[in-house]
């Protein structure tokens, strides 16, 4: 065996352990969870996304791995003041994301503490630009404008905002004081207007009810009438036909007769005294009668 030979079996291992290693160095396999920034020559080259990915050993390096996922500031209070001038102190907790890992890396040194600083500013802005009272009642449009105030911000950085949560409002005892005192004002409102509208509802009821029966009363008066129209349109008509004159003053002298006889058979009644004028009406009943009856 040559030396020359000897060499080659020497070298040859050398250069496939070079290129093994040199294959395995290029490739970089990247979680789904993260991002990879590579350089080269110590300048930002590219970001490698999840996968299996290939570099150039030498010239190119993976210089930051940035993981992507979802991740929460803890929760912090801000201590803040409403546009009334009521002080506030907020519980406020963020969720965001990096969404471009070079951004956040070569445009913030500490991209955490940097949202935690955009955070306090944001609340503030906002509350600042609204009354105590739409606080309490507002809480979710607050959370997005807080979100967009921050968007704003961290957009430089690589960084989404996703979520922002008020978890708790706090206010001092003298406020406290004052709210309960508003409170209270306002229950006392409203039952003096429910009381108001309650004796306007029983006013109008009764009104109503008096209106109903004066229709009820004039309708009856209408119908009364009528009935009595109705009577006289056939006593007319009855005067008018053969013997009508002659049965109505049968019928008015037959009244009076009884009426007499009436007197006559009351208690009191001892002695009567008969008016001429009343054998004329037992005279006119007679003939009346033989007249009716031809």
């Amino acid at each position: 065996m040559t030396a020359m030979t000897i060499n080659l079996l020497i070298i040859i291992p050398i250069v496939l352990l070079g290129v093994i290693f040199l294959i395995w160095r290029s490739i970089q396999i990247v979680p789904q969870s993260e991002n990879y920034v590579v350089e080269r020559f110590g300048k930002y080259h590219r970001t490698l996304k999840a996968g299996v990915n290939y570099v150039i050993p030498g010239l190119e390096n993976v210089a930051h791995k940035i993981i992507i996922l979802e991740r929460t500031l803890p929760e912090k209070a801000h201590e803040v003041i409403t546009k009334d001038n009521v002080p506030l102190t907020l519980a406020v907790t963020i969720f965001f994301k990096i969404t471009n890992a070079s951004k956040s890396i070569y445009r913030i040194q500490n991209v955490t503490s940097a949202v935690e600083t955009a955070v306090t500013g944001a609340v503030r802005a906002t509350i600042g630009s609204i009354d105590f009272d739409e606080v309490q009642s507002h809480r979710a449009s607050l959370n997005m404008d807080i979100a967009k105030h921050l968007s704003r911000a961290c957009t430089d950085w690589g960084v989404d905002v996703t979520r922002t949560e008020i978890l708790d409002v706090e206010v001092d005892d003298v406020t406290k004081i004052a709210m309960q005192q508003q409170l209270n004002a306002e229950r006392e409102k409203r039952a003096a207007i429910a009381k108001a509208e309650g004796v306007k509802k029983a006013t109008e009821l009764e009104a109503e009810g008096e209106l109903f029966a004066a229709q009820r009363s004039a309708e009856a008066t209408v119908a009364i009438a009528k009935g009595e129209a109705k009577a006289v349109e056939i006593v007319a008509l009855a005067i008018n036909n053969e013997g009508g004159q002659a049965a109505v003053e049968y019928d008015i002298l037959k009244k009076q007769v009884d009426a007499m006889g009436r007197l006559g058979s009351s208690d009191n009644a001892k002695t009567i005294i008969i008016p001429a004028e009343m054998l004329n009406v037992l005279g006119a009943v007679k003939d009346l009668l033989g007249g009716y009856k031809k």
